[in-house]
């Protein structure tokens, strides 16, 4: 591959799917992660990350693949012995996973920035591709729906996202770091995962600065719709409400407008998207050899496009 700098937007488990693919097709130094921290939230007193979390320990082969979330071979010791005192056990944190959370807590207590506390994760784990989470700053995913308004995670894991959405917005004034910034600025091209648009990628382009500065690179996205639904996740419910738009392809790439050169999508879904040029493959990552190969056909579509007069 001849990009010599790739920006990747991630949040959800398609994007850390598909980082996974991409920091095996490029060399560390050639690929920045950025990830959403807008469903980022305090439970048992600990900072968690969920969307961080989830892509390092995709880099780390650590995750667990066929679950989407948390580590493999996990154990919920601590957790059971939460609900025997009564505690709050909605969100399934396990035992190795806590290690995570007590140390960035401890680290974010310390006066370290979130950004510098990825670094430190990841250099423990072994990761070696740069992963910036967007910001240092709380921005948090706000979700309202006909029994008021949710934080993210309460409405997606506690309600089960059973409350039609009627508006999503982020809470707090939250800015992007200077690596986040520096990262777009020098990039060659920047892919889009196929993560759900409205609470995984729209924060991070909601940050100030951020959507012109991505505006002015080519932009390349993978569709998380494949054949009318979603890969994991509320999306479709989601597009029936807030956008009043079916499940295709096609709604993603109106979603994110002229903002895209170019869209990827699952093979025979082709047709949906009229607007701007298609690649059709297969894009549902059951293994890391999926993840690898739709990683090396995204590229090599953002390299043809580019190479175009």
């Amino acid at each position: 591959m001849t990009l010599a700098r790739v920006v990747y937007l991630s949040g959800g488990v398609g994007g850390a799917r598909l980082a996974h693919g991409l920091s095996r097709a490029l060399d560390p130094e050639r690929l920045t992660m950025i990830v959403n921290t807008g469903d980022d939230f305090t439970h048992w007193g600990l900072s968690i990350s969920p969307d961080l979390d989830t892509v390092m320990y995709a880099l780390a082969d650590l995750g667990d693949v066929a679950r989407g979330w948390g580590l493999a071979t996990e154990s919920f010791a601590t957790l059971s012995m939460v609900q025997q005192y009564g505690g709050e056990t909605w969100f399934q944190l396990g035992d190795r996973d806590l290690g995570t959370h007590l140390m960035r807590s401890q680290w974010l207590r310390e006066g370290t920035s979130l950004t510098d506390i990825t670094s430190k994760l990841c250099h423990g784990l072994g990761v070696r591709a740069k992963l910036l989470p967007m910001s240092d700053e709380r921005c948090e995913t706000m979700i309202d729906t006909d029994d008021g308004t949710l934080s993210f995670q309460h409405w997606l894991v506690r309600a089960r996202a059973v409350p039609d959405v009627r508006r999503i917005w982020f809470r707090g004034r939250a800015r992007p770091t200077q690596a986040v910034l520096r990262a777009i600025e020098a990039a060659d091209v920047v892919i889009v995962g196929p993560s759900n648009p409205y609470v995984s990628i729209d924060p991070i382009l909601a940050l100030p600065g951020v959507y012109e500065r991505v505006r002015a690179k080519p932009v390349f996205a993978v569709s998380p719709i494949v054949h009318g639904q979603a890969v994991k996740g509320p999306l479709v419910r989601m597009l029936q409400t807030l956008s009043r738009a079916e499940a295709t392809p096609a709604a993603i790439a109106a979603h994110y407008g002229d903002l895209l050169h170019g869209l990827v999508v699952e093979a025979g879904d082709e047709a949906s998207v009229r607007t701007l040029p298609v690649l059709g493959t297969a894009t549902v990552m059951h293994t890391r050899e999926h993840s690898l190969t739709l990683a090396r056909a995204v590229l090599e579509l953002c390299e043809s496009r580019l190479v175009q007069p």
